[in-house]
This record gives C-alpha cells, sequence and structure tokens, in this order.
C-alpha cells in the first residue's frame, strides 16, 4: 500500500561515531534527485569523539521535503530513527504524538539505558505509548546481512546506518542508485567496504519490503519549481563557489587566507578543491596571520578573503582597521556561532552583529551583509565581493552555523546573468606635474586608485598611520583627520544598496516583523501560518545592514508595531530603535537553535492581538 503525503520531516539520531550525518546527507541526495524541496539542519556535539552512548555525544540531522515551497527544517519530526538510548532520550521531547519512532533495540541494553538515566527501558514501560513505535534489531540485522563477507562483526556493526538508510529509502520511496554509486566512490580503494555498504543498504531496504510492522509505504512527490538545473549545495558550499564566481567575473586572482574554525573551515576545504579557477587558499598559523595574507593579496591586486568565526574576528580586528585605513577590498566571512570566548563552537546564534558594526578601535566603518538562506550565500558572497572592489572597502559577510550547515536546492545561475565585477587598476599618474595622488577619489564610488606594487610613477604610502586627503603622506593635523574620518565614513554610506522589501499580500497589515540573515526561514513561516489564519502580519528582511537600505526608516514608521526577531539579545532592534527612533520590538531566543516556526507564529500572535 502506497500513501501520498505532501510534506515529511525525518529526524536521524545515535552516537557521533554513527555516521547519521553521512547517512542525513545521501537521504537528502537522494531527496534532491526526486525533485522536492528541501531543507535540512545537522546537529552534532563540539567534542571530535563525545562519550559513546552518553547524551552529549549524541549527532542528529533532520530533513524536511515537500511537494510545495518550504523554508525551514521543519519543527517537529514525523519520524525519528533512533540508533541508542541516548539518542532517543536526546530527541523523544520535540515529537509530536503520533510520530513514528524507529528504535534499534539491540543498543537498548542495561548498561546504555543507565549511561542516560533510564531506569527501565522506554520500550516496555509505556512511555512511548503516544507514539508508533518501530522496534529494528538494526545492528544483528546488519551483522547477519554480512555473514558471508569476511569482515569481523565490530567493522560489520558499523554499516548499521546503511542499514536504517535503505529502510527509509524504502518507506519514502526514494532513488537510490545515486547512493550506491557514492558508496563505490568513497570505498574506492577498499572494494570489501564498498560491498558491505552495499549490502547493508539492500538489506535495509529489503526488510521494509518484507515485514509486516511497515505495512504502509509513503510517497512525496516532487515539488513545482522554476524550470532550470538544480543542485542540493550547503551554505558553505554556496559561499564559497560565490567566491570564486565574483573572482572569475572580476578577472582577479582569489587569495583566501584562513585559520581552520568551526564552522568556517568548510569555505576553505571546498576553495582549496578550485585551483583551476585561480584560487589560491593558504592555512595560516593563526587568525592573525590569515587576515594579514588577505590583506597583503588586496595590496598586491587579488580578491583578498579570510574566512572565521566570531573568535576570530575578534583577533583579525586590527588588520580589518588597517584594510579600513588603507582602504583596500577585503571580504571578511564570519560563519556565526554561539559564544562568547569559545563558547558552544558547533551551535548556531547572530550575536557577531554588534561587533561587525562597531567592533573595532576608532571611528572604522565598513560594509556588512548577510545571507538568509544556504543558496542565497552564493548570490551574498558576490554582492560582497562587489562592493568591496568597487568602494575599496573591507566587507563584513556574517553568515552562521545554521545556513553554513543547513542545505536547500539552488539554481544553478547563468554565467551570463551574474554581474561585471571587473576593475581598473591605476596605470598612470593622476596629479598635476606627473605625481600620484593615491587618496584621490571618484567622484561616484568615492573609492580611491587602487595601484598594483611596483607600478612606474605609482609610489605611495601605506599603513596605519592617518594620511592626508589625496596625498596619502602621513599627518597629524586636526582638520585633516576629522576629513578623512568623515570621508571614510560617507564612502560607507555611499554604497548603493536595494531598497528593503515588504511582503504585505493585502497591503492591511498593522504588525512589521524585520528580520535579518538566517531568521528569513522560520519568519517567512511563521508569517504564512499567520496569514492562513486571517491574521495580517507583514515580513522585511535585511540582507544589507551597513550601510542599511535609503527606505527602511520609511517602511518601519509605516507600521504601528515592528517585531525583529533575533537570535541574540537584541542587537539589531537596539539599532533599529536607536536610528530610526522606533519602538522596535525583540523576539530572542539564544539556547544555540534556530528558531521554530511555531515558536514564532506564538509569539507573534500575541503582538498581533495584545500588542
Amino acid at each position: 500500500m502506497k500513501k501520498q503525503l505532501n510534506r515529511v520531516v525525518i529526524r536521524f539520531a545515535g552516537d557521533s561515531g554513527d555516521g547519521m550525518q553521512l547517512t542525513g546527507d545521501r537521504f537528502t541526495s537522494e531527496t534532491a534527485q526526486w525533485g522536492n524541496d528541501i531543507s535540512t539542519l545537522p546537529n552534532f556535539p563540539a567534542e571530535i569523539r563525545a562519550p559513546a552512548g552518553t547524551l552529549p555525544g549524541v549527532s542528529s540531522f533532520q530533513v524536511h521535503f515537500a511537494d510545495h515551497d518550504i523554508l525551514t527544517p521543519g519543527d517537529a519530526p514525523d519520524v525519528l530513527v533512533a540508533m541508542n538510548p541516548a539518542a532517543l532520550k536526546a530527541n523523544v521531547a520535540d515529537l509530536p504524538p503520533g510520530a513514528d519512532i524507529i528504535v534499534n533495540t539491540d543498543e537498548f541494553t542495561r548498561r546504555n539505558l543507565a549511561k542516560v538515566g533510564y531506569v527501565g527501558s522506554p520500550l516496555e514501560d509505556g512511555s512511548l505509548d503516544a507514539y508508533a513505535v518501530h522496534p529494528v534489531a538494526l545492528t544483528s540485522m546488519t551483522v547477519g546481512a554480512l555473514a558471508d563477507s569476511g569482515m569481523p562483526k565490530k567493522d560489520a556493526e558499523r554499516a548499521k546506518n546503511m542499514f536504517a538508510l535503505g529502510l527509509l529509502s524504502w518507506m519514502y520511496s526514494r532513488p537510490f542508485e545515486s547512493t550506491l554509486r557514492f558508496l563505490e566512490r568513497k570505498f574506492a580503494k577498499r572494494p570489501e567496504l564498498v560491498a558491505a555498504n552495499k549490502a547493508a543498504f539492500r538489506a535495509g531496504w529489503s526488510f521494509g519490503e518484507t515485514t509486516e510492522d511497515f505495512a504502509v509505504r509513503y510517497e512525496v512527490k516532487p515539488a513545482r519549481m522554476r524550470p532550470g538545473t538544480y543542485r542540493n549545495i550547503t551554505g558553505n558550499q554556496a559561499l564559497a563557489l560565490g567566491l570564486v564566481a565574483a573572482a572569475v567575473r572580476a578577472k582577479l586572482p582569489l587569495f583566501l587566507g584562513a585559520y581552520p574554525i568551526t564552522p568556517a573551515s568548510d569555505v576553505l576545504h571546498e576553495l582549496s578543491k578550485h585551483k583551476r579557477f585561480g584560487v589560491t587558499t593558504m592555512q595560516a598559523e593563526d587568525e592573525i596571520a590569515a587576515v594579514g595574507a588577505a590583506l597583503g593579496a588586496a595590496y598586491g591586486g587579488a580578491l583578498g578573503v579570510t574566512t572565521t568565526s566570531g573568535p576570530g574576528v575578534a583577533l583579525k580586528s586590527e588588520t580589518i582597521s588597517l584594510a579600513i585605513a588603507l582602504e583596500l577590498p577585503l571580504v571578511v566571512v564570519d560563519v556565526q556561532r554561539a559564544g562568547p570566548s569559545t563558547g558552544m563552537p558547533t551551535k548556531t546564534e547572530q550575536a557577531d552583529l554588534n561587533m561587525a558594526l562597531s567592533g573595532r578601535h576608532g571611528e572604522a566603518p565598513l560594509a556588512v551583509i548577510a545571507p538568509r538562506s544556504p543558496s542565497d550565500c552564493f548570490h551574498a558572497a558576490i554582492e560582497a565581493a562587489r562592493i568591496a572592489l568597487t568602494h575599496r572597502t573591507p566587507v563584513i559577510l556574517l553568515s552562521d552555523n545554521y545556513v553554513a550547515n543547513g542545505s536547500e536546492p539552488w539554481l544553478l545561475p547563468s554565467v551570463d546573468e551574474l554581474p561585471d565585477l571587473s576593475v581598473s587598476f591605476a596605470t598612470e599618474p593622476n596629479g598635476e606635474n606627473g605625481r600620484f595622488l593615491p587618496y584621490l577619489r571618484d567622484p561616484e564610488t568615492m573609492a580611491r586608485p587602487w595601484a598594483i606594487p611596483g607600478t612606474p610613477g605609482l609610489e605611495h604610502r601605506i599603513g596605519g598611520l592617518e594620511k592626508a586627503d589625496k596625498t596619502g603622506d602621513i599627518s597629524y593635523d586636526p582638520a585633516n583627520h576629522e576629513l578623512m574620518v568623515r570621508t571614510r565614513a560617507a564612502r560607507i554610506e555611499a554604497i548603493e544598496v536595494p531598497d528593503v522589501a515588504v511582503e504585505d499580500p493585502d497591503d492591511d497589515a498593522s504588525v512589521l516583523v524585520l528580520g535579518w540573515g538566517s531568521t528569513y526561514g522560520p519568519i517567512g513561516a511563521a508569517c504564512r501560518a499567520l496569514r492562513q489564519r486571517g491574521l495580517p502580519v507583514a515580513q522585511a528582511h535585511l540582507r544589507q545592514l551597513a550601510p542599511l537600505p535609503a527606505n527602511l526608516g520609511v517602511v518601519l514608521t509605516a507600521y504601528p508595531k515592528v517585531v525583529v526577531p533575533e537570535m541574540n539579545l537584541g542587537q539589531l532592534a537596539h539599532l533599529i530603535r536607536g536610528r530610526y527612533l522606533v519602538d522596535a520590538i525583540p523576539v530572542n531566543q539564544i539556547n544555540g537553535l534556530p528558531f521554530t516556526a511555531a515558536t514564532l507564529e506564538d509569539r507573534l500572535e500575541d503582538v498581533v492581538k495584545n500588542g
């Protein structure tokens, strides 16, 4: 029997060594091939290998797929695959009544139950009666399926995630040929592992076909999407490809100076694969060396980029200030995580906005941009490069862990649709008597000339000491300093950014929900739900945070109430209040997890009804 569904949310959960991220990623790839709209949420511990079977060691991967446009990874799983008691206990509270729970009964031993505080087995004490529980001996059936492989039992047990993937692929009518090809590529040098994982996958598929416990098979039809070629992409992958595309469109080499840090390291890994496009990556000895190398590359005529997270931005701040004084293009990618200090490296937060806007000594303004989704990271990276190259300024791109590691379908753009980012380097003197004036500005962009070192006749001073207007000579003159400070600020304010658009379908909303960055999906889903219930709300979202859109003040004052949801303690809300004198209502969450649409729906409903 096959049943049609319009959407499903599945969460794979297990020990950090159970391969849940790989399992979720493969199920997502299968789903993307089928043509569903998808959104994912990986969630894993910061420790490389937390104690086995414990709550801190639980790793999970949630995938939401549908036959229509979706905006979030889903609020509550319809299906939980729990590989051990810890995975069950860590996730069962998120399940709605009636949800399916597939449990690996082989791991529900007395010892494993005791590790997470279970006195008795939840499979037997009635505590799971509100759910549809499917006990499956995943480990022992996997070992049985590989009995003739000659593989040691311990190694055979590691393939149980492929058994689970095969079962879920059967249950939801997923294509599986790509997974088999993936296994062939991944273990190409170990044919015995290819055979073992394929056998485990097929065993899981066959178990679904033959067991009476899964009498119903489900199907989610492909979503209606814009015609074109799509691929499933994470935010970090999209960001890296956006930087490559920007460099190609600018006809410049791309240089990345980076120090590995969660959750930004994948950008370094991805960019290191693209040397054929003129990409050079350098893994520096520390964060300061990384940004120094990137700024040096920019001075030499490359698109200089450095990637990091909040702790690294703090270390890079002096060199970023130097880039502001030198007025050179530099893209600084901050993939935010929960802080302060080392904080929670694998959990998400939006708490670096204040640091991005003002976290430097002196008056040191720069541009700030924030992507709203994994695929938007591609376009945000191009926009960040455009601003940096056009206006000769550092640009901070504020991604976060939720966007960076989440994935969704990405419509591959036509190269011809991408902006032309070509730059003109200074090639000859621009002042009287053959003199070069390094701080003589373009009247439209207020950018100074970009002179490549070694160009005859264009010798000029560099360094962090204050520059004289036009000549670039060292200056301690008070009037000149004020002129340069105001000029640097005006140069950022002169950056052209699109007006903020408002989604207010019936033009009758009294509440505007203003967001930035990765809150776009949860805010959009919550606003959709409220409108369907007859409660009018408007939505606006900021990609450009410095400078802010020119029409933002008009938009904000058009609504009696403005609500600002953020994964911090109200950093944008405070900015809005101070700049526009609007009594913005903050809605804040700082638990290391993204907002759920249901949470925002409840909070926004209260504002709409009660103020």
